[in-house]
């Protein structure tokens, strides 16, 4: 016994065993005496000793010790053994095995990585990983509530110099000279006045506006002359001339037609002037871009003053949000502005830092694995209550330098809305459709290829009449591309802008690259992408007399009437105790222990030798005496 302790001393797995021995005494049935004779000592029985041995690591991911009582439970198709050496691998067809090739039971998972109670051959599924979609993306971010608004609204129009004149094309009655009024802001600034307008140039009324605070002016003066005062006979006569603002248009020997004549105006040298024809209308244009000075156009074929058109000069003009009325209202330029709508001149644009405050991206999937690029850009805009309780910020989505989400051109944003404690409180949709737990529903989605082309995943769904997209979307693809963004954990607080979290269940593909157990005896799959899944969970047993096993070799038991039945259970419950991953239980003989015990094993033997030696001796002595 203490041989086979010393042989198995480096097995993994391995129980020493100790021999029980009791003493013999001679009993008849005509024995007689109070104190009978031993007659020596006999091997009772052979037990093994189930102690925990010492726990050592191992490089293989597979590999698995226990730290309490139970036994890992194996097959080979036939008869089920018990072992607590936990040196596996895995076979050709992806079962879990030891080194016998017998399998290791356990419970298998299903696809969506759940246990289930069947105990059963343990088998490690060894195909690529297939990828997911992405259907749900929370984002859990603080948006800075000390941000500044970047809207720009501005009423731009445009207004005559002149009084009516009914030279001009077309005659002008709604002109501003003369006239004089007050800017009024809506900051608390003060008023500011302007006026009279003087009749000078374009130029000069728009210098004279532009001085305002909040207001912009430039000027253009421009001559129309309809077709038919231009004729090409008239223009193909040898005698025909042409005068723009007192200059003669040179080379028109060489002009045939009207558009011939606008080229020659506009190579006239004169940054400023320029000629064109209206194609709608055949009319000659003659503009004067910088509005300097009051021009006239003239021509004939006896003098260049035959025929004459004035010029008319109009004035450019913008204000600022900040400028809220002019007075009095009876003026030309207060009615225009009054009649005017505010338009805005910084529109979001997603190349364009100026005009959002905060952004953030992340990698999302679609049905194929492919990944896109999500980006979400947030904009502060003027609160409803005049900054009092509430806020808001208006939303945009773009997924690959594409807009999505009804955000692009000629649709609209998002609308997030946070209370006075800085918790969201909604999102609005741009059909005024509000989601109160702060989800957006992406269902206009095109996944596409790098060159912008579709790249054969699943697209926008198509729904029925009436049919809503449910939240949270169903994985089978019933939506094809649509997906939820919930942002109901953000948050609007005076501190800087921040992801705090960002999640989404898509991923691409994935192969092998690892296993891993857990101390319940999980076996998890590594994926190349990232992803872990749940393969199985190993099963233990345990006896309610485990000296009751009878050893068969290869480190393993077997059950017997002694032994009782097994209870096999998942680790961690009872006392079957916890699982070590890549680590094996060593042998738990003691070598220094073994080596004592045969060294007084052979020092027994010695004594016992000497007694069959005296007592021959004895014997001898009595034949002799004959």
């Amino acid at each position: 016994v203490t041989g086979n302790n010393i042989a198995n001393a480096s097995t993994v797995g391995f129980k020493s065993s100790r021999a029980q021995f009791g003493d013999l005494y001679a009993n008849g049935f005509l024995s007689s005496g109070s104190n009978p004779v031993g007659d020596g000592v006999t091997v009772q029985d052979i037990q093994q000793q189930f102690g925990q041995g010492n726990i050592s690591f191992t490089d293989n991911g597979l590999d698995m010790a226990i730290d309490g009582d139970g036994f890992f439970v194996l097959s080979d198709g036939g008869e089920t053994r018990y072992s607590r050496a936990g040196q596996f691998g895995i076979d050709k067809e992806g079962y879990v095995v030891n080194n016998q090739n017998m399998k290791v039971q356990g419970y298998q998972a299903d696809e969506d990585g759940n246990i289930s109670g069947v105990r059963g051959n343990l088998q490690i599924e060894t195909d690529n990983l297939a990828p997911r979609r992405t259907t749900n993306l929370q984002t859990d971010l603080n948006l800075d509530s000390r941000e500044s608004i970047l809207e720009q609204r501005v009423k731009n129009f445009t207004l005559p110099v002149e009084d009516t004149n009914p030279t001009a094309t077309p005659p002008s009655d709604d002109g501003i000279v003369g006239e004089t009024f007050t800017f009024q802001y809506s900051d608390g600034s003060a008023d500011f006045p302007v006026g009279p307008i003087p009749d000078e140039p374009a130029y000069n009324v728009a210098q004279l506006i532009d001085a305002a605070p909040g207001v912009s002016a430039s000027a253009t003066e421009t001559a129309t002359i309809p077709v038919g005062d231009l004729p090409d006979a008239t223009i193909q006569d040898p005698n025909f001339q042409f005068r723009v603002a007192g200059v003669d248009v040179p080379n028109l020997d060489t002009v045939d037609n009207v558009n011939e004549l606008a080229d020659a105006i506009s190579g006239l040298g004169n940054d400023s002037i320029s000629a064109s024809v209206d194609s709608s209308t055949g009319e000659l244009v003659i503009t004067d871009s910088s509005g300097e000075q009051e021009f006239d156009v003239s021509w004939g074929t006896v003098s260049p003053t035959d025929n004459s058109y004035a010029s008319k000069g109009e004035v450019y003009i913008n204000t600022d949000r900040t400028v809220e009325t002019v007075t009095p209202s009876t003026t030309n330029f207060a009615q225009k502005y009054v009649a005017t709508s505010a338009e805005r001149i910084n529109e979001f644009n997603p190349i364009d830092q100026r005009t959002y405050n905060h952004a953030t991206s992340t990698t999302i999937y679609d049905s194929l694995g492919n990944s896109h690029e999500l980006t979400q850009f947030f904009v502060k805009e003027p609160s409803p209550g005049a900054g009092v309780g509430e806020s808001q910020w208006s939303v945009y989505l773009q997924i690959d330098g594409e807009m999505v989400g009804g955000t692009g051109p000629g649709g609209d944003p998002y609308t997030a809305t946070f209370d006075e404690s800085g918790a969201l409180e909604s999102i609005t949709d741009q059909n005024g459709n509000i989601s109160s737990n702060g989800e957006i529903i992406i269902d206009d989605w095109t996944p596409k290829d790098p060159n912008g082309d579709p790249n054969g995943a699943d697209g926008p769904p198509t729904l029925g009449a009436g049919e809503e997209i449910p939240s949270p979307i169903p994985e089978d693809g019933q939506y094809g591309s649509a997906f939820v963004i919930d942002l109901g954990d953000s948050t609007q607080y005076g501190a800087a802008f921040g992801v705090n979290d960002q999640q989404q269940n898509g991923y691409t593909t994935g192969r092998l690259s690892g296993l891993d157990v857990s101390d319940e005896g999980v076996i998890f799959a590594r994926y190349t992408n990232g992803q872990s899944n749940e393969l199985g969970q190993v099963a233990l047993a345990t006896f309610s007399n485990t000296d009751g096993l009878s050893p068969v070799g290869d480190t393993a038991w077997v059950e017997t009437f002694e032994s009782g039945q097994p209870v096999v259970g998942k680790p961690g419950t009872g006392t079957l105790g916890a699982i070590a991953a890549s680590s094996v239980e060593e042998s738990n003989v003691d070598l220094s222990e073994e080596l004592v015990n045969l060294i007084i094993a052979q020092r027994n033997y010695q004594a016992n030798a000497k007694t069959i030696e005296t007592s021959d001796a004895v014997t001898q002595t009595i034949i002799n005496l004959r």
